[in-house]
């Protein structure tokens, strides 16, 4: 029996997460809290012998998965690989990208930005950048291209992305399910896990955290 396990995280908090400020494709490192959160989630996921990583390549991201998965939280004291995937980028936000879009001091020039929210699919991509729908294209054309290839059989996987594109990822991944944010934005450093067995993906959990809750906001419910 073939069995791959995926474990999915969304990265650490950064200083546009804490400010409620859109982050697409602006590349900036996590913030303090945002290190905790993942040495913190890194000592949840100690006794996972992961065999590989795949990260988005922006910086949140491949920095999440080094500290999640540092020789000083885990059993094996070897580096893991990453192997560093575009498709599994944020949801660019064009000329949106680090508007505030919570009710405080709310920025975006759009009435109907709670359409995010209620009808991802249908929400127009922002000036110069990417709708929902495309992001959830370039995931699925990843996650096909990344199943199917024999060098990920058997292995137990960490993949480091984003709010956007870990849903999509879970969305195309279970597509019974009609709410594609599953009832809220992914809190930074939640864990995902899906199990392949015989080419048959299950989810078998998702936004788990580590942390003690009061330790981060999610300011996207």
């Amino acid at each position: 029996m073939n069995s791959t396990k995926i474990y999915i995280i969304r990265h650490g908090e950064t200083r546009l997460n804490a400010e409620g400020r859109l982050q697409g494709h602006t590349d900036i490192p996590l913030n303090e809290n945002g290190k905790k959160l993942a040495e913190i989630t890194g000592e949840g996921l100690r006794s996972i012998p992961f065999d590989c990583i795949i990260s988005s390549p922006l910086s949140r991201a491949v920095e999440t998965a080094q500290i999640v998965t540092a020789p000083s939280s885990r059993l094996s004291q070897r580096t893991i690989p990453i192997v560093k995937d575009p498709r599994l980028m944020e949801i660019s936000w064009g000329r949106w990208d680090e508007l505030i879009c919570t009710r405080d001091n709310f920025e975006v020039p759009c009435k109907d930005f709670t359409k995010f929210y209620t009808d991802p699919l249908h929400f127009p991509a922002a000036p110069e950048g990417e709708s929902v729908a495309d992001v959830c294209k370039r995931v699925a054309n990843f996650w096909d291209e990344f199943t199917l290839s024999p060098s990920y059989q058997n292995k137990t996987i960490l993949i480091s992305a984003h709010g956007c594109s870990v849903r999509a990822l879970l969305y195309y991944i279970d597509g019974s399910v009609n709410d594609f944010w599953r009832g809220g934005v992914p809190q930074n450093c939640s864990v995902s896990l899906v199990e392949i067995t015989d080419s048959k993906p299950v989810i078998r959990f998702t936004d788990q955290i580590y942390y003690d809750p009061s330790l981060c906001a999610n300011l996207y419910k």
